[in-house]
């Protein structure tokens, strides 16, 4: 089937609302983490979080009604507005079969900060919790064409890129928008915390994101939105728009293990890796550079770790491996969405993102690192990896625009 590629790119994080400010910041091994103190139930708590302070105003929206929209909602608006834009599609939208797919993330949390707001304590009662996200996207912008949301955890907007990617090769769509976004709400950090899956290095929020480091003591959520343009390489070069990346392989597996825990056993991720790896017609030899899923956990980083080792074989000391994770935080749903956008600056700039706060790496998590600062490094493709909890593990492969 003809190669698929990304022309357009839209999001909003705490490192920036550009691809190039987002490639800038990454580049330059900048830290989004801080520490936040809010008061809950008549207490102070504190969190480590990577937060978006103000979403840009949408085009066309007014300032009032757009800042009284939820954060989730204009996130997502923000995003995929701004990536028919740089596609230059935006004001042909109704007139072409757009898909859209979209990355299920804390969607409920719209329907209950408002209901909480008004006096009532419900969590979630689908018939009356209205639209989705995506629906919302399609209404707000007129998007006519397909629609799915994809719910798989951290996995979501690589599933969400793997569907796209199928419609448009199909001929379904003309050209399809994939990509998540997500918010870092009091009660899904009060969970991960309840889990004890955050650090707590609250005297050093800064440096509180440590993939692959011995002293690492979990991760710092965040949130943000990143949404992407996919259509043919033909159609790209036609039109004589940007083409940033061929989206050329794609691998899942589960664990079918732990609801939480990494799977001890390499295999199913080191599957995923493969698949993905096949799917591009690649070989481990051939990657120029690896966006770890890595998240600071003690567990999770020594299991990617070693499914790595497994995938890459004698390569593995060549191949550089960062998480850029140690920057952004965990944006959960829509981690593998911002992580493509990591993916695509080291093959635009042949520059490797750094892992930062990587000041003792972890013996167990023996891989080629890029600690503390972005290296040069020739990358022609670049793999991806997003593992979900219930142990959803994908990778995407991304081949350089030729």
């Amino acid at each position: 089937m003809e190669a698929v590629c990304i022309t357009g790119i839209g999001a909003t994080t705490p490192l920036g609302h550009s691809y190039e400010a987002i490639a800038d910041a990454l580049i330059a091994g900048r830290s989004a983490t801080r520490l936040l103190v809010e008061e809950q139930a008549g207490q102070q708590v504190k969190s480590i979080t990577s937060l978006v302070d103000e979403v840009p105003l949408a085009p066309g929206y007014d300032a009032a009604a757009w800042s009284a929209r939820p954060k989730l909602e204009r996130m997502a608006l923000w995003s995929v507005g701004a990536a028919l834009r740089d596609a230059q599609l935006y004001d042909r939208r109704q007139q072409l079969r757009i898909g859209l797919v979209v990355g299920q993330a804390s969607e409920w949390y719209r329907h209950w900060r408002h209901d909480h707001a008004s006096g009532g304590n419900r969590v979630c009662q689908p018939e009356l919790d209205g639209q989705t996200l995506a629906s919302i996207i399609q209404s707000e912008l007129q998007i006519f064409g397909p629609s799915s949301s994809v719910g798989a955890a951290c996995a979501s907007a690589n599933y969400a890129f793997a569907l796209a990617r199928r419609w448009v090769e199909l001929g379904i769509v003309d050209v399809c928008i994939a990509g998540s976004s997500e918010i870092a709400c009091p009660i899904t950090r009060a969970n991960f915390a309840n889990l004890r899956a955050l650090s707590r290095r609250f005297d050093a929020p800064e440096r509180a994101a440590r993939p692959f480091d011995l002293e690492r003591d979990g991760f710092v959520m965040g949130e943000g939105a990143a949404m992407f343009v996919l259509e043919r390489t033909s159609s790209a070069r036609r039109r004589g728009v940007r083409n940033y990346a061929q989206i050329a392989g794609f691998g899942a597996s589960s664990d079918a293990s732990h609801m939480i825990i990494p799977c001890e056993d390499p295999q199913p991720a080191a599957a995923a890796m493969r698949a993905a790896l096949a799917d591009a017609q690649v070989e481990p030899s051939d990657l120029g550079y690896v966006n770890a899923h890595a998240t600071g956990t003690p567990v999770g980083d020594r299991a990617e770790a070693r499914a790595l080792g497994m995938v890459l074989g004698p390569h593995k000391m060549r191949t550089p491996v960062s998480s850029t994770k140690s920057m952004t935080g965990h944006l959960v749903s829509a981690a593998a969405a911002v992580e493509a956008i990591a993916c695509i600056a080291a093959l635009d700039r042949q520059l490797i993102p750094p892992t930062i706060n990587l000041d003792q790496p972890d013996p167990d998590c023996d891989i080629l690192h890029v600690p503390g600062r972005a290296i040069a490094h020739k990358v022609d493709v670049a793999l991806s990896n997003s593992f979900g909890f219930g142990g959803s593990n994908t990778s995407l492969v991304l081949r350089k625009a030729c």
